[in-house]
C-alpha cells in the first residue's frame, strides 16, 4: 500500500517562504498514509471494510493484492459511513496533534482522481501523467520514492488513483494501487478508458473544459433527439422504446459517419448493425417507459410513467394504492431525480394539487407555493451539487487512441 515506506525522497527540508519543501509534504506524507491506513484497518470498521472485500473476492474467496489494496484505498478516502463522514474524517477530527498542513492534505485526498494515465516524461522524481479520462496532466510523485516508477517509460500507462499535496502546488500523488501496461497495449487501454468516462462521467468533468463541450454537445444530441423522436418526452412499451432509442443512435451514428467520410473510408463501422441500448431488467419489466431528454437533465428513462402520468390526468386515481404507491416511489427513490414529477406538475397545473393533497393527507398544499420544498426535502442529494452535462466528452487523444491514429 502507498504511503507505508518512504526512500529517495528529493533533498531540500524547506522553502525560501519558511513552509515545508515539497521534499517534507512528501515525506510526512508517507507519514500520514501510513496511520491513516492501520486506523482505517482497525476493528472499528469491520462492519464496513469485511463485507466488500468478501464481495469482491466473490465465491472462491479469492482476491489479488493489487485490487484489495484498491479497495481499501477507495474505503478510507471515500466511502460514507452511516453518519456521511469518511474515515479521512474521523481520522482528521481524531488527531488533535495534526498540524494545519497536516489537515489541509488529508482533507484533500477526499478528492482522489481516478483514472487510465499515458506518461508523458519522467522529470527528476516526478512522471508527468495525462490522463485519458479528463484530458489533464498531473505531475505525479510517489512517497516510496522514484523506485515507484522504475521500469515506467514514456508512452507507457498507468492505471491508479492520484491524490493532491494541497501546498505543493499541482503536485500529485500516487494512492493505492499502481498497475502499468506497455505502449503495445493502447488499444485496448483506451477502450478501458473510455467505459470509464462514459460509465462514469463525473471523472470527465474534472475538466472545467469538457463541462462546456459536454453541455454543447448534449444540446445538440438533444435538438437531434427531439427531430428523430418528434418531442423531448415519450411513453411507449419497453420493447418499442428500445426499438426508438436504437434507430436514433444508428441514426446518429450514420450521420457522423456521412460527416467524415474520408476516415471511414476503407474501415468496417462497428455497431452500425448492432443494438447499441438495451434496457435495464427493471425498467424492460414495466408497462410502459417514459423517455425524457431534458434541457439540464438529459436523457433518462422512467419505469411506469404512463401509469404515473394517468395519475395527473385524473386525481380520482390518487386513491388507489397502487398509484399512491408509484408516486412515493418517485418521491422516495434517490435514482429518480425530481424532473419527472416537475413535468407532470406542469403538464396538469389544474389537477397536481389534487394528488399531492391526497398523497400527503394535506388539505393545503398547493404545487405553486410547497412543490419546490416537498422536492428538496425528499432529494436534498440532486441540489447539493451543480449539474453537469449527461453527455461525455473524451479528448482528442484518447480519441486517436481508439482509432489507432497514435
Amino acid at each position: 500500500m502507498e504511503g507505508l515506506n518512504v526512500a529517495d525522497v528529493v533533498q531540500g527540508r524547506h522553502q525560501s517562504g519558511g513552509g515545508p519543501s515539497l521534499a517534507d509534504l512528501i515525506e510526512r506524507s508517507g507519514e500520514l498514509k501510513g496511520q491513516l491506513v492501520a486506523f482505517g484497518q482497525s476493528a472499528r470498521f469491520d462492519r464496513w471494510l469485511t463485507p466488500l472485500l468478501l464481495e469482491a473476492a466473490g465465491p472462491e474467496r479469492q482476491l489479488d493484492e493489487g485490487e484489495a489494496i484498491r479497495i481499501i484505498d477507495h474505503f478510507i478516502l471515500r466511502y460514507r459511513l452511516p453518519d456521511g463522514s469518511t474515515v479521512v474524517d474521523r481520522f482528521v477530527a481524531g488527531r488533535k496533534d495534526l498540524t494545519a498542513v497536516d489537515r489541509e492534505m488529508l482533507l484533500g485526498w477526499r478528492d482522489p482522481v481516478e483514472g487510465i494515465f499515458e506518461v508523458q516524461r519522467k522529470e527528476k522524481d516526478a512522471v508527468v501523467l495525462l490522463n485519458l479520462v479528463d484530458d489533464l496532466e498531473y505531475r505525479t510523485y510517489s512517497n516510496v520514492g522514484r523506485g515507484a516508477f522504475r521500469g515506467v517509460s514514456k508512452g507507457s500507462f498507468l492505471h491508479t488513483c492520484l491524490v493532491p499535496l494541497h501546498s505543493a502546488g499541482g503536485a500529485w500523488l500516487v494512492s493505492g494501487a499502481m498497475s502499468s501496461y506497455p505502449k503495445s497495449s493502447a488499444t485496448e487501454i483506451a477502450q478501458a478508458a473510455l467505459h470509464l468516462a462514459t460509465s462514469q462521467p463525473e471523472l470527465v468533468f474534472r475538466n472545467p473544459v469538457k463541462i462546456e463541450q459536454g453541455w454543447q454537445q448534449m444540446r445538440e444530441d438533444r435538438a437531434a433527439f427531439v427531430e428523430f423522436c418528434g418531442g423531448d418526452e415519450l411513453v411507449l412499451p419497453p420493447a418499442e422504446a428500445e426499438d426508438l432509442l436504437n434507430a436514433y443512435y444508428r441514426h446518429r451514428q450514420e450521420a457522423a459517419v456521412a460527416g467524415q467520410p474520408d476516415r471511414a473510408r476503407g474501415r468496417r463501422l462497428p455497431g452500425l448493425d448492432l443494438p447499441f441500448f438495451e434496457l435495464p431488467g427493471e425498467l424492460a419489466e414495466s408497462d410502459s417507459i417514459g423517455v425524457i431528454y431534458d434541457e439540464a437533465d438529459g436523457l433518462n428513462f422512467y419505469a411506469d410513467y404512463g401509469m404515473l402520468r394517468e395519475l395527473f390526468a385524473n386525481p380520482a386515481l390518487a386513491g388507489r394504492r397502487r398509484h399512491q404507491d408509484l408516486l412515493r416511489t418517485y418521491l422516495r427513490e434517490e435514482s429518480i431525480a425530481p424532473l419527472p414529477i416537475r413535468r407532470l406538475a406542469a403538464a396538469y397545473p389544474e389537477t397536481a394539487d389534487a394528488v399531492f393533497r391526497t398523497l400527503l393527507r394535506k388539505p393545503g398544499f398547493t404545487w405553486s407555493e410547497h412543490g419546490e420544498a416537498l422536492l428538496r426535502r425528499r432529494k436534498p442529494w440532486y441540489y447539493a451539487n451543480e449539474p453537469l452535462p449527461g453527455v461525455s466528452v473524451i479528448g482528442d487523444h484518447l480519441s486517436a487512441l481508439l482509432t489507432g491514429r497514435r
